[in-house]
């Protein structure tokens, strides 16, 4: 008989949520995998990206991770991976947004900022 390691909660329920990669996520890939090329190569680029998207979309099952930072944006959490990238995220009933994917300690706290302030302007 087959007993699952963590226990079904009913309470929680099994929901999948959709992974979504706001425009700021997808322009600071785009952004990574340029620097990395510039550096390594188009191939190891694409390899690290591909892990990066990968991780991410582990999140559909799993959402509920990382460290909550709720004096940053309300319900924003913020997780690491592989000792280089900080991934910034909120959760929703229906989505997981990746708000930003900050490569080798970058601020977060401006990240987010210039975000809000580009926002204000449109």
């Amino acid at each position: 008989m087959f007993v699952p390691a963590i226990p079904h909660d009913p309470r929680r329920g099994n929901v999948a949520h959709r992974v979504i990669f706001s425009p700021e996520a997808a322009a600071d890939l785009f952004e990574l995998y340029d620097y990395i090329a510039k550096q390594s190569g188009p191939s190891l680029a694409f390899r690290y990206l591909t892990r990066i998207e990968a991780y991410c979309a582990g999140f559909k099952f799993s959402a509920e991770r990382g460290t909550k930072r709720d004096d940053l944006r309300p319900g924003l959490c913020i997780v690491g991976f592989e000792r280089r990238i900080t991934i910034a995220f909120h959760v929703d009933a229906e989505n997981v947004v990746m708000d930003r994917i900050l490569y080798g300690g970058r601020d977060i706290k401006r990240a987010l900022r210039k975000r809000r302030a580009t926002s204000q302007r449109r």
